[in-house]
């Protein structure tokens, strides 16, 4: 009769790694307006900073879903953590060295912790309470999720954008250089602290995780978990969904700053701009907070259909009209990134037919569209402004409608993944 109490404070524990995650990730927003200053880099050349974050997702992602079925939930997070905080010390190694490549290989090491997390914390979110709820649990928790990332660039605005401003053919003097490098250092200890008292907290919890978590599955191999993945249709196809969506987010989001502050925009200074990137993440928070009461009364098909094809829309009007206009589309595109990831993320382990570990491994794999995605993005912003660089999320938004009307119509798989059954009127 305990286990719902149990339940509860699991629940709490694994949002507070959401949040964790979010406040991190969101950090690189700023850290690419940062770096392209202070190392006087192209376009593409800062977005490496996105590239090194995510390709991790592609490179840990499978190995990490077998090693969170060895290890366990726990077991898993406290490694993951160990990992990010391993990461940070790189880069302040990176960071004193003046070397951008240190920088790089840190975020990776970041990355890298961050991916076990998700491996392991998106399908237990999902699994602690009553299966009808699992999209309105995991979208709460995402809600949380986007807190951090509210808070991330309000404070890596403050931090590592102060005094840069983006000069054509200029180069930042030595003192600035020197102060804009001491600054990443500044955050990066921060963020150490946060990591420690992050794990400590999750040690003190272990117990109720570990009571109130799902039975443990079969641990698989990278090489089954790929086998499982491509036997699935709705495990590519959700894989492909998760690469569209956070490609399309982090296109946005890395470059917001310099968006808003390119004078065919708003043309303000940097760190204000930076600061403003804090409203393309609140609109995802406020939106995931929304969602997640919607989740109760409407099918998560229909309202991640709305919400893509809004997207598309606002992109359309980024890349078409310039000037303050499309930085508020630019803006508002957030909200409707709001209930993506988490919708994406349930609707398709209804509908797969290979096993959670596998399908959450895949789903996490995906995410490295935020670091192939951006590039592009990069580049068109380069070459034809930062305006034209919307017509990547337009179109991966779009596509993703379709993936919305797909999944309403595709066959639900029972909880015992046996007989398929009709999506749900609600969720």
């Amino acid at each position: 009769m305990n286990r719902p109490v149990h339940t509860h404070g699991a629940f709490a524990a694994v949002t507070a790694l959401f949040f964790g995650w979010g406040f991190i990730t969101s950090l690189v927003d700023p850290l690419v307006a940062a770096v392209k200053n202070i190392f006087s880099l192209s376009n593409v050349e800062a977005q490496l900073s996105a590239f090194a974050f995510f390709i991790a997702y592609a490179v840990v992602s499978l190995p990490a879903a077998s090693l969170v079925g060895r290890l366990r939930q726990v077991r898993s997070v406290i490694a993951a953590l160990s990992l990010m905080t391993l990461g940070c010390l790189i880069i302040l190694a990176g960071s004193s060295a003046e070397i951008y490549a240190g920088v790089l290989v840190g975020l990776f090491v970041i990355a890298s912790g961050i991916t076990v997390l998700q491996v392991a914390a998106n399908p237990l979110a999902a699994a602690l309470g009553p299966p009808g709820q699992s999209h309105f649990r995991l979208t709460l928790s995402q809600a949380f999720n986007s807190l951090g990332t509210v808070l991330g660039p309000l404070i890596g605005a403050g931090l590592l954008l102060r005094g840069l401003e983006t000069k054509p053919g200029k180069s930042l003097d030595a003192a600035s250089r020197h102060a804009a490098l001491s600054s990443i250092d500044g955050a990066f200890v921060m963020i150490v602290f946060f990591i420690l008292a992050l794990g400590l907290f999750i040690w003190s919890m272990r117990h109720r995780i570990e009571a109130a978590a799902p039975a443990a599955g079969r641990a698989i191999s990278v090489r089954q978990t790929i086998a499982e993945g491509l036997r699935s249709p709705w495990a590519c196809l959700g894989g492909a969904a998760i690469f569209l969506y956070v490609g399309a987010e982090v296109s946005i989001g890395t470059q917001m700053a310099l968006f808003l502050h390119s004078p065919e925009i708003w043309n303000i200074p940097l760190q204000r701009a930076g600061y403003f990137v804090s409203l393309y993440w609140l609109g995802a928070m406020i939106g995931r907070f929304v969602g997640s009461g919607l989740m109760m009364a409407l099918p998560a098909y229909r309202l991640l259909t709305v919400t893509t094809a809004l997207a598309a829309a606002l992109c359309v009007i980024a890349f078409v009209m310039g000037g303050a206009p499309a930085g508020y589309a630019a803006l508002a595109v957030g909200l409707c990134n709001s209930i993506m990831f988490p919708t994406i993320f349930t609707l398709t382990l209804e509908r797969s037919s290979a096993s959670q570990e596998a399908t959450a491994g895949f789903l996490c794999t995906a995410i490295v569209g935020g670091a192939f995605l951006p590039l592009a993005a990069g580049a068109i912003s380069d070459g034809f402004g930062y305006q034209r660089s919307f017509a990547i999320p337009a179109l991966c938004y779009g596509l993703l409608c379709l993936f919305a009307i797909a999944a309403g119509r595709a066959l639900v798989r029972s909880a015992t993944g046996d007989e398929p059954q009709k999506p749900a009127a609600l969720h």
